[in-house]
């Protein structure tokens, strides 16, 4: 989708104040819904993504699965809503070996777990929102000994409200304007 796209500073794939913010992704609701809400905490609409448990109700994007997102940046921030229930999103990547891995964090997971092509990993989040910032590169070097190449797929699961952007590096960000923030 973005391999043939200038790449540097954001790329936001995942955007709730837009008119279509799941324009390039693909929906799976079962037992749960996926809809804007308006959060009380910051006085915005946000994306609510919940389930009758983690794994029936996700976002996915591309929407193609014969697509990849095809994102060089490294580092993938999310700005997540901690609602007190399950929730993991998980990162496809492909490295400099042309292997394709995946990277899956969760605050239902207490130990890290790699494997040859996903890596598991424990997640904490404060109450109210949280910023994530996963550096793909490091992360790619640490389990596999590999080095990341680009992003191809990226899923969210679980109850959460939140943003996704890919930033080429991270200082201090803020995605959200003076009039959004907390």
């Amino acid at each position: 989708m973005f391999k043939n796209t200038f790449q540097s500073g954001f790329l936001s794939i995942l955007y709730s104040i837009g008119s279509k913010p799941l324009q390039i992704w693909d929906k799976k609701v079962r037992n749960g819904h996926i809809k804007k809400v308006l959060d009380n905490d910051i006085h915005s609409h946000v994306l609510e993504i919940e389930g009758a448990n983690v794994c029936t109700t996700y976002i996915t994007c591309p929407a193609d699965p014969k697509k990849t997102l095809g994102i060089k940046l490294p580092f993938l921030v999310m700005i997540i809503k901690n609602l007190k229930k399950y929730f993991s999103f998980e990162v496809q990547v492909l490295d400099d070996k042309n292997v394709r891995r995946r990277f899956r964090a969760s605050n239902y997971q207490s130990t890290t777990r790699v494997k040859p092509f996903i890596c598991t990993m424990p997640m904490r989040l404060d109450d109210g929102w949280n910023q994530i910032q996963f550096n793909l590169s490091d992360f790619t070097r640490r389990a596999y000994g590999t080095n990341y190449s680009e992003t191809l797929r990226v899923q969210v699961c679980g109850r959460a409200a939140g943003e996704a952007t890919f930033a080429a590096r991270v200082f201090g960000l803020s995605l959200w304007s003076s009039s959004d923030s907390c």
